[in-house]
């Protein structure tokens, strides 16, 4: 794994005396690099779900090799999942940071499959302790990913295509979803058992780590095989440069940034709200309205594919009035936002006064609401790349330990507020609490959130560069192309010289 110390990025797109130019080209190297992310995170999410549908058949006495773990043991295995995920987003995030993130991303999904292949037979000979140290294990792997997923992105997406790659992206998680509860129930139903559905997923996710590594680039200046335009666009786009100062992350000047903290808080919110909706609402409608969405197979499924269908028009049009200058950045961020946590707010305040009898207008409440939940993947979940290109592999790792913990504390406040699950005045308060949460989270980003690249995004680069020249970000050369042969014209071409002057004019400053 090679030190990342040799290349930072500078924030210099605003200083540039032209625009970049986006490449006629409607499939480049970054959207591949992008199906490759998406292909990852897809795997990361199947391997976390399976083992919640796994569970039930392990547990079942009818079949031929089963356990006896009851309810609380259950739990017990899927909550270990997340004792791990926390510990590792900070850490991720430093090393994805430092050291790079390409490596880290496919040795991490590797692992995970490793261990997922591994929890039948930790299963037959240790018991569910040996389950639980298993799942514990993937949660340290899958922690890295959110914060490496950030690094990469920040190296990979120009400014203008930021809402759409952030949300195309982490909609694996959804697909993942989906795909994941579908299959692991026809796995675990079949004459292959259940012990096929972590086959099938482990296998999957070491195939994709093979591909990750063969074809997964850390940046543009590593691909040697990429349109020459289509690198310029990029890194024009985000002003990258090179220099061989190490690389130390300004804890300090983060937790003391008042967008940090305001983009912490609304992660938090969201967080608590998400998991609210997906993992205790199924609970509300089976115990008040007699409803049992979780053996529906189609409408347990149905919020996750409506919402990642809607990320593609949303982040689609969230791009498209920025670039068309018809919305500022921050506007754009601040109304996803809002949007996205209030909608669901609003549907968890409607859905505390739905009726026994309309079980399905409480399906549609709970697919809106989800649905809606998709609109901060353009708000603040691209925030960490606008804040500071730079680190946004540890900011994410900072915020999304933080709304981890928020995830893991709601459904324990669920319990303690809600003690007779049939009473529908104590789910009320749950959910008004959280509609609050909610509604908390949003205003704070809206009144505190910024796009602005933040000063500390430079601070060590600057510090590192005095005396030194640096050029835009070249590590491994790419066969020389006469620019003439790009752009056709030589107004173009003294856009880019005067371009690069302009960057190297800054960082000799």
């Amino acid at each position: 794994m090679t030190r990342q110390g040799s290349l930072r990025r500078v924030s210099l797109a605003d200083n540039m005396k032209e625009a970049p130019v986006k490449p006629k080209d409607k499939m480049g190297a970054r959207h591949v690099q992008a199906l490759l992310l998406t292909g990852g995170f897809l795997c990361c999410y199947a391997m976390r779900v399976c083992m919640s549908v796994a569970v039930v058949a392990m547990s079942d006495k009818t079949k031929p090799m089963h356990f006896d773990w009851d309810e609380s043991t259950q739990n017990l295995m899927l909550s270990s999942f997340f004792w791990g995920y926390v510990l590792t987003q900070i850490p991720g995030g430093m090393v994805a940071q430092r050291w790079g993130a390409q490596r880290l991303y496919g040795a991490a999904v590797g692992l995970c499959g490793l261990a997922t292949l591994a929890i039948p037979i930790a299963a037959r000979y240790g018991d569910y302790q040996l389950v639980c140290a298993c799942r514990v294990f993937c949660g340290l792997c899958q922690g890295v990913v959110p914060p490496i997923i950030h690094t990469l992105l920040a190296k990979w997406v120009p400014l203008p295509e930021r809402g759409r790659f952030t949300s195309f992206v982490y909609s694996g998680g959804w697909v993942g979803n989906v795909i994941a509860l579908q299959s692991s129930g026809l796995l675990a139903g079949s004459v292959l058992g259940w012990s096929s559905c972590f086959y099938f997923w482990g296998s999957l996710s070491l195939g994709w780590a093979v591909l990750w590594q063969l074809a997964g680039r850390e940046s543009p200046a590593e691909h040697t095989e990429m349109a020459f335009d289509e690198r310029l666009y990029i890194e024009s786009s985000l002003g990258v440069v090179e220099t061989d100062a190490p690389v130390t992350t300004p804890w300090r000047d983060i937790l003391t940034s008042v967008p940090v903290w305001a983009l912490l808080v609304t992660q938090c919110s969201q967080s608590w709200g998400f998991w609210m909706l997906l993992s205790k609402i199924p609970s509300y409608m089976d115990k008040v309205l007699h409803y049992d969405i979780q053996n529906n197979g189609l409408i347990s499924s149905l919020p996750y594919l409506c919402a990642w269908l809607m990320s593609f028009p949303v982040s689609i049009m969230s791009d498209w009035a920025i670039r068309k200058n018809r919305l500022s950045t921050r506007s754009s961020r601040m109304i996803c936002n809002t949007f996205g946590e209030v909608f669901p707010a609003l549907a968890l305040v409607g859905l505390g006064f739905v009726g026994a009898g309309q079980q399905l207008l409480a399906v549609g409440i709970l697919v809106l609401a989800v649905t809606g939940n998709i609109a901060i993947y353009c708000g603040h979940h691209a925030n960490h790349m606008d804040l500071s290109p730079n680190y946004a592999g540890p900011l994410m790792g900072f915020t999304n330990a933080a709304a981890n913990v928020c995830s893991i504390l709601a459904p324990l406040v669920q319990g303690y507020v809600v003690k007779d699950p049939s009473n529908v005045a104590e789910w009320r308060s749950i959910f008004f609490l959280t509609a609050g949460i909610y509604v908390a989270g949003a205003t704070t980003f809206l009144c505190f959130g910024s796009v602005q690249v933040q000063s500390w995004n430079d601070a060590t680069i600057k510090r590192s560069c005095s005396g030194r020249r640096s050029t835009l970000s070249a590590r491994r050369p790419v066969p020389p192309i006469p620019i003439s042969e790009i752009y056709s014209t030589e107004q173009s071409k003294a856009n880019v010289i005067g371009n690069v002057a302009v960057i190297e004019e800054k960082i000799e400053r």
